[in-house]
């Protein structure tokens, strides 16, 4: 077969066909893409420039809302562009350069998860040493391995695509270059390819979770084991967002990767992708800024303040 990988050029057969349900998807992923961008750099911005909120839990909180751009970034532009033209096409390193990225933001996501849940843990179940445990030097460590962990599941994945053979006319059944609908386009073997996904997935993904997942026992039994009732609402309050956060993550990506080919179908495939790549990122800060009285407090503030000045000026603010 020849190998035509360097110059081939894949269609991204997107969610529909339907020229009419093409302009309504285009308005609705716009939207989304908006909320989710200022979603983000409005928790970015507020923990920034707050010193109420110079702690570690909004440390790991303002990496998140990155990662979370940077995810939506990666699939959503290129989504809204093939809505509006009638060639949906995408080049091979253009297709790999984003699939990579996906990856990249997957991992960083699930371990910068991991360490909130460390935090969290630290602070329930050993407050007393909080400050001391969760330094600065330690919390950008955490920050910086999260960010490593996700730059290395990129790679393992993504330096076996390259050899990688696709047919000179390849239709990806899909709205973005995921690894698992690429695979299935694939023209040559992939059995390496899958192998390295699945134990990628399984090695990076287990291990995130079971960090999570030994954090939140610690953290239950501590809850469970203070006498007041007031008591154990404000520490679970402290861990809410996050758990939501996790479930919302969790849930469907995990599936998605780990997954037998058998129960894979394109509409499951979709519809699991949109919700931990797409919706996740826009629910993460309205999440964090519903349920985090502190975040939601300074929002208020923000929001009464630009109140203030515009009806003393007559300028928006």
């Amino acid at each position: 077969m020849e190998n035509q990988t360097t110059a081939s050029e894949f269609v991204l057969l997107g969610l529909t066909r339907d020229p009419h349900l093409q302009r309504f998807l285009f308005l609705g992923f716009l939207v989304i893409y908006f909320i989710t961008l200022f979603g983000n750099m409005v928790i970015m911005i507020v923990i920034s420039t707050d010193s109420h909120l110079h702690s570690p839990m909004y440390f790991f909180l303002f990496h998140l809302a990155l990662i979370d751009i940077c995810y939506a970034t990666t699939i959503v532009p290129k989504m809204l562009v093939n809505f509006l033209v009638k060639h949906k096409t995408i080049g091979f390193s253009g297709c790999i350069t984003q699939m990579s990225f996906i990856l990249l933001s997957a991992g960083s996501e699930i371990f910068m998860l991991s360490a909130m849940a460390y935090d969290r843990y630290v602070a329930i179940c050993k407050p007393l040493h909080y400050q001391a445990a969760m330094s600065k030097v330690f919390c950008s460590q955490l920050v910086g391995g999260a960010w490593v962990m996700g730059i290395l599941h990129s790679i393992i994945n993504t330096v076996p695509m390259l050899n990688v053979q696709f047919c000179k006319y390849t239709e990806i059944k899909h709205f973005s270059c995921e690894l698992p609908p690429l695979l299935t386009a694939a023209c040559s073997e992939t059995f390496l390819n899958k192998l390295v996904l699945l134990s990628s997935a399984v090695i990076f993904g287990s291990s995130s979770f079971l960090l999570t997942l030994i954090s939140y026992i610690y953290i239950i039994s501590t809850i469970l084991k203070i006498q007041s009732s007031k008591g154990k609402q404000k520490a679970f309050s402290t861990c809410s967002s996050h758990l939501m956060v996790v479930a919302l993550l969790y849930t469907t990506a995990l599936f998605q990767y780990t997954k037998p080919s058998s129960v894979s179908s394109v509409i499951l495939d979709q519809m699991f992708s949109f919700q931990y790549s797409i919706l996740t990122p826009m629910l993460n800060p309205i999440i964090y800024s519903l349920k985090n009285k502190d975040v939601k407090t300074v929002w208020t503030s923000w929001l009464y303040f630009c109140g203030t000045t515009s009806s003393v000026t007559s300028n928006p603010c």
